[in-house]
């Protein structure tokens, strides 16, 4: 199977993609934001009263991590900006891509079967090697703005505008394919295999 290098600009367009599949490489350009937690609940929670949120997750690429950003120069300077784990979004996810039309996240260590099924037709997923937190500031041309500050620096919502982050591959892409089913499955297959030979 062959797969593509892409240089994926923000804000997204759907039909760029769904042109992405599972095992992608992508560079990302333009505006990405930040969001953990509280950031998702709250936004959830904005969209559900039909209230205004400092950033519009249509469009967005949603970057799964809780930065450290020091004051320099009258603005900001990021430290590092790993990513977090992105599970910890499962329960929320799935009910905010109801409410946008085209989605992309970057994180670690996958998503739960439900939001491979939200992300159908309208979003993908990308995974960041996880500890390599001062390879990703080096990406971040600039803080833009900071919005929810009241949940501390890593759950506050950070806007960077960044240049060719990544590299990132599409770990789960909009057509429902998923690298952690295959890895899981392949793992199953040859336990199944080892425990055939095996005399229990």
């Amino acid at each position: 199977m062959e797969f593509v290098k892409f240089e994926l600009k923000t804000p997204l367009n759907k039909e760029e993609v769904l042109k992405l599949k599972a095992g992608d490489v992508v560079y990302v350009s333009g505006e990405i934001f930040t969001a953990r937690d509280r950031a998702h609940q709250r936004a959830l929670e904005y969209m559900e009263k039909g209230l205004k949120l400092p950033v519009s997750f249509d469009g967005a690429m949603v970057y799964h991590c809780g930065p450290i950003i020091t004051r320099a120069d009258g603005g900001w300077r990021v430290v590092s900006a790993g990513p977090t784990t992105s599970t910890r979004m499962n329960a929320v996810t799935p009910k905010i891509l109801e409410k946008v039309n085209v989605m992309g996240m970057i994180g670690k260590g996958g998503m739960s079967e439900s939001v491979v099924e939200a992300l159908k037709g309208k979003g993908i997923y990308l995974a960041y090697t996880g500890g390599a937190g001062a390879l990703a500031a080096r990406a971040v041309k600039r803080v833009k703005g900071v919005f929810w500050e009241d949940f501390g620096m890593p759950e506050a919502v950070w806007v960077f505008e960044v240049e060719r982050f990544g590299p990132c591959v599409v770990a789960i892409d909009a057509h429902g394919n998923s690298l952690y089913a295959e890895v899981s499955k392949k793992v199953e297959e040859n336990f199944q295999k080892v425990a055939g030979k095996l005399d229990f």
